[in-house]
């Protein structure tokens, strides 16, 4: 897949997907039309757009790192980010309605968060960048920060079913995410972005999370959450760029 462009050409080709996205999620915010519940601007067109434009992005870098330091770290983000996508149409209801697609959403994200884990344990091991210390106290750190969020956001007061433990280790999982980008981006900082990116990813399941088993509401919650969630998954893909 575009393997005949030149090194400017997918520069400019991976350029104009970051801005379509950007155009799709931002471009959606500012002229879209708030709805009746008063909880978002972005159609649903724009949100499920601008995932599937950072899947395309996904798949470019893979291709463009072929035979690279990079290749196995662009394949596993590409697939990560592929099946983050298809949790979207999962909670957008495309897929299934009910609450079966909340379950639907959490394994294909949870799915997701593997392979981002295996991208980053992978390239560590490959690059000699997994030093015990910093992956560990990174990891820590943030499985105790999820571990306190879910009780706090979906488990304290509340009836538990089986959804709100499946929530348990989902979160864990994202913050799993969080804790080995952070320990990869001490030892290289520019993985500092996909740092960034997986705790912008977590914040926004925190923020969905609270709306889902709280009933929280607010007006444009539908928006933060996706415009932490976007950004965060747009940095998770993009991080391929410091693999090489």
């Amino acid at each position: 897949m575009f393997t005949g462009l030149t090194n400017e050409g997918q520069r400019w080709w991976l350029i104009g997907l970051l801005v379509l996205w950007g155009g799709l999620l931002f471009g959606g915010f500012i002229f879209g039309r708030l709805d009746s519940a008063k909880e978002g601007r972005i159609p649903t067109f724009s949100r499920i757009g601008s995932s599937l434009g950072l899947v395309v992005a996904g798949w470019s870098w893979y291709s463009f790192s072929q035979n690279t330091a990079a290749t196995s770290y662009s394949l596993l983000i590409a697939i990560g980010m592929t099946l983050g996508a298809l949790g979207d149409l999962f909670m957008a209801g495309l897929i299934i309605a009910g609450e079966n697609r909340v379950l639907g959403g959490i394994g294909s994200f949870g799915l997701g968060h593997i392979a981002y884990i295996a991208a980053i344990l992978q390239f560590s091991a490959q690059q000699g960048l997994d030093a015990p210390a910093p992956r560990w106290f990174s990891l820590a750190g943030w499985l105790l920060f999820g571990l306190v969020a879910w009780y706090l956001v979906v488990f304290r007061g509340r009836e538990a079913t089986v959804l709100h433990w499946a929530a348990l280790p989902y979160a864990l999982l994202l913050a799993s995410t969080a804790g080995f980008a952070t320990g990869l981006a001490w030892q290289a900082p520019g993985f500092g972005w996909l740092g960034l990116g997986a705790a912008l990813f977590l914040v926004s399941d925190l923020i969905l999370a609270a709306q889902l088993f709280n009933q929280l509401h607010f007006p444009l919650i539908r928006d933060i959450i996706w415009l932490t969630y976007g950004p965060g998954q747009m940095l998770i893909v993009f991080s391929v760029s410091s693999a090489f």
